[in-house]
């Protein structure tokens, strides 16, 4: 077991080297992130204009909920879909599948050493900018932001094992471009993060109690602002983590599934 956890440990370091290769792009991300979130903030501002209360929520905790969102979003942020989907392009998927690891595993541990990557020289300095502008609540008690810590680590996995899904299917359909650009389509509206779950009808929010998205981003913030408390925060905790198990189930029967009879092309 020590030899296995060293094996992808390395995998997650190898990642974080290589990405800091590239760090100039996460820099001018910094921009775009907030940019984001000032256009945002100006539009709930004029929204608020005339009312003090939406849906539960007033104007700070929507600035809160919108920054931090995006915050959070810059961490669990990654590209995994798109990695499997240019590896079968090019054809280097057959060096990753005689390798003797457990694939699945060894995305999510190069996934781990993005994200570790992130968290330092993208999500802080994101944090630091907008804390600076914006009126940012802290978490509603040290207790939940330690649950809301915990809760956006269960969010990377949910969001990863979602694009190790997404791009095995790469592995059935020459170019998953569409598919991607739908899959970010559908997270961002689903999970929360451009609008609360909370402002949609009844019927839409029972619709999406029975997905995954939701715990990507709305999740993490109900706990944040102190929306979700006590046995109500550990069950939706919980919540994530039977969603990971789900997730990391289908998707690696989904993997040994489309593996079983492939035809390798490029180089």
């Amino acid at each position: 077991m020590k030899h296995s956890f060293l094996v992808y440990f390395e995998f997650a370091r190898i990642s974080f080297l290589k990405i800091l290769a590239y760090r100039l792009r996460y820099f001018t991300g910094i921009v775009t992130y907030f940019i984001n979130v000032s256009v945002y903030y100006f539009i709930w501002n004029a929204i608020y204009g005339s009312s003090m209360d939406v849906a539960g929520y007033d104007l700070p905790q929507m600035t809160t909920y919108i920054a931090i969102g995006w915050i959070i979003r810059s961490f669990y942020f990654n590209n995994v879909d798109r990695d499997i989907a240019a590896e079968v392009l090019e054809g280097k998927i057959a060096i990753n599948l005689i390798k003797p690891v457990d694939v699945q595993l060894m995305y999510i541990s190069q996934t781990v050493g993005e994200s570790c990557f992130r968290a330092i020289l993208f999500t802080l300095p994101i944090a630091a900018v907008l804390l600076f502008v914006y009126p940012i609540s802290p978490p509603a008690s040290a207790a939940l932001g330690a649950l809301f810590f915990l809760s956006c680590i269960l969010a990377l996995l949910i969001f990863t094992l979602i694009n190790f899904w997404v791009g095995t299917l790469s592995l059935h359909i020459y170019s998953i471009l569409g598919v991607i650009r739908a899959k970010y389509a559908i997270v961002e509206f689903f999970s929360g993060l451009l609008i609360p779950i909370s402002f949609f009808p009844q019927s839409m929010q029972r619709f999406m109690q029975y997905l995954p998205f939701q715990h990507i981003s709305f999740t993490p913030l109900q706990i944040y602002l102190g929306k979700v408390r006590g046995a109500a925060a550990m069950e939706a905790l919980a919540e994530q983590f039977l969603w990971i198990v789900l997730l990391y189930g289908a998707s690696r029967l989904f993997w040994k599934f489309s593996t079983r009879r492939l035809s390798i092309q490029g180089g």
